[in-house]
């Protein structure tokens, strides 16, 4: 098993304070949904640094876009309720979107962990720190086997899970390219 470093965290875009903030969070995550073969940990924190700008953002930035108005009313988001659009953006390490992806990651993570989970539903924030953040990357990680598609370098397969399409996919090559040399790949 290898463990993340604060070098391959460095690599994705972390500065050394928030390298260091998140070395631990990030460890127990992969740890958990077995994120631990040097592939699968450089295409991880590739996505990762690539969703969080370097560990930087676990909240969406809010223009809004047009885009990110689309996300008001959006059934399949479960956001059904005014404002659900705004208060359900991006969360997390890998951003969570929308009301019921909210409340889906609380009940795996309460499957996971018990019932100290906080309700994410309730307080869609609380995704935005530690260790949620992490853990619901995590999470995100493991409901779409992607561990599978790193094992076989599959980058352009596991940006489409973690996107829904390629949007940043020379940003997130950059950063894996970045941690595998970092990780000796």
């Amino acid at each position: 098993m290898h463990l993340i470093t604060v070098e391959a965290l460095r690599a994705i875009g972390a500065n050394l304070a928030r390298a260091q903030r998140w070395l631990e969070p990030l460890r127990a995550t992969c740890e958990a949904y077995e994120i631990y073969t040097p592939k699968r940990l450089c295409a991880f924190l590739a996505q990762v640094g690539h969703e969080s700008e370097g560990l930087l953002y676990t909240t969406e930035l809010w223009g809004p876009t047009a885009a990110q108005l689309g996300y008001e009313g959006r059934s399949d988001l479960g956001n059904v309720k005014p404002g659900d659009g705004l208060r359900y953006r991006g969360h997390g390490l890998i951003q969570i979107t929308g009301r019921s992806n909210h409340a889906q990651i609380r009940d795996r993570l309460r499957a996971r962990l018990g019932a100290h989970v906080p309700d994410f539903e309730e307080q869609p924030q609380l995704l935005a720190h530690e260790p949620w953040a992490a853990l619901c990357a995590g999470d995100y990680w493991d409901s779409r086997n992607i561990n599978s598609l790193a094992d076989v370098d599959a980058f352009e397969a596991i940006t489409r899970k973690v996107n829904g399409g390629l949007n940043g996919h020379k940003d997130r090559l950059k950063r894996w390219h970045a941690v595998r040399q970092e990780m000796g790949l």
